[in-house]
């Protein structure tokens, strides 16, 4: 496994119930600010095995990428950790989780 992958596996791992980060974000942390989507095909194709806390992730708007019954399964998990929406948005300003 690439060191970007791990980082990126760990990162994700490290955000509390409660709190988000953005796809950028992690890429930015795991040494490659350039790298979002590969952020998401770590999510898409690890997320299961490694048990990753997938739905805390989301762009940098403070929306939800995903799309159909996925989207809505996402928004529903961040719910149950108390986040809110206001206009399908997340505030970034109160719920974004930065690692020190």
């Amino acid at each position: 496994m690439q060191a970007f992958t791990e980082d990126v596996l760990h990162i994700i791992k490290s955000i509390p119930s409660g709190m988000v980060m953005t796809y950028g974000q992690i890429a930015a942390l795991a040494d490659n600010p350039r790298g979002a989507r590969q952020v998401s095909r770590i999510l898409h194709g690890m997320s299961e095995s490694h048990q990753l806390p997938w739905h805390r992730v989301i762009n940098s708007q403070g929306k939800i990428s995903l799309t159909g019954e996925m989207g809505n399964r996402q928004r529903g998990l961040l719910r149950q950790e108390g986040i809110q929406f206001k206009d399908n948005t997340i505030s970034l300003h109160k719920y974004q989780f930065h690692l020190t």
